[in-house]
């Protein structure tokens, strides 16, 4: 029998491979009249703001970013930058190999699964394209939930929704946003991926004294799940 009920995961850098910003960002800087390099520096120190859903709309929220850069475009350019920054936020997203088998893996040995994730408005919206839309029983966004990681709240709605206790989920995450030990607050288990690929890996808030268990791919998880996976 697994050990858990459930398997939350993190999304980017998790379920994703590391996260670098492409350049069709440039494209949204272009339209609305912003250094690149402004714009990102704004975006980097503002973003538990926006994940957190502060502002309001992705419309609004990118006015508010170009207010803070001090560039005033026109609502037409703020309609197509949401747009551009929508279409690279999910060229920079590119799923693990191993995501799907461990997903598919640990549904068939009916262990839930699930998601949550520190972003902003472009997640939500195309998520439900991706391979690993079927295979998440929930998803907590933290745009849509009015907080961030490590808030325990994020992790017990998800296990409300799941209807399983904290102490029968496992939480897999990079360790951005201290997720880790926030799992461990709201009485989960949690483990690091510290996967190779994750030098360089854009991440916010890393919680770098972590001196718990890591793996180095997801496929470990569901040995770790169903030991008998691995027999």
């Amino acid at each position: 029998m697994p050990r858990y009920q459930a398997v939350l995961f993190d999304f980017f850098g998790t379920l994703t491979r590391r996260v670098q910003r492409g350049a069709a960002h440039r494209a949204t800087a272009e339209l609305l009249g912003c250094p690149m390099d402004t714009l990102t520096a704004v975006l980097d120190r503002t973003f538990y703001q926006r994940a957190s859903g502060r502002h309001g709309t992705a419309e609004a929220t990118l006015r508010w970013v170009c207010s803070q850069a001090g560039v005033q475009p026109s609502d037409e350019a703020v309609r197509a930058a949401v747009a551009s920054r929508h279409r690279a936020i999910r060229a920079d997203t590119r799923l693990r190999d191993e995501a799907v088998p461990a997903l598919a893996a640990l549904r068939r040995r009916g262990v839930r699964t699930g998601v949550i994730s520190d972003c902003t408005h472009e997640l939500p919206a195309f998520l439900p394209q991706l391979a690993v839309a079927p295979l998440l029983d929930v998803r907590v966004f933290s745009v849509q939930f009015g907080r961030c990681k490590p808030d325990p709240a994020l992790y017990l709605a998800a296990c409300r929704r799941l209807d399983v206790r904290p102490q029968d989920c496992l939480y897999v995450g990079d360790g951005g946003s201290q997720e880790l030990t926030g799992a461990q607050r709201a009485g989960m288990s949690a483990m690091r991926l510290a996967a190779p690929d994750l030098v360089g890996h854009l991440v916010f808030d890393a919680e770098q004294g972590w001196d718990g268990p890591l793996i180095g791919s997801l496929s470990e998880v569901v040995e770790l799940v169903d030991p008998a996976a691995a027999r």
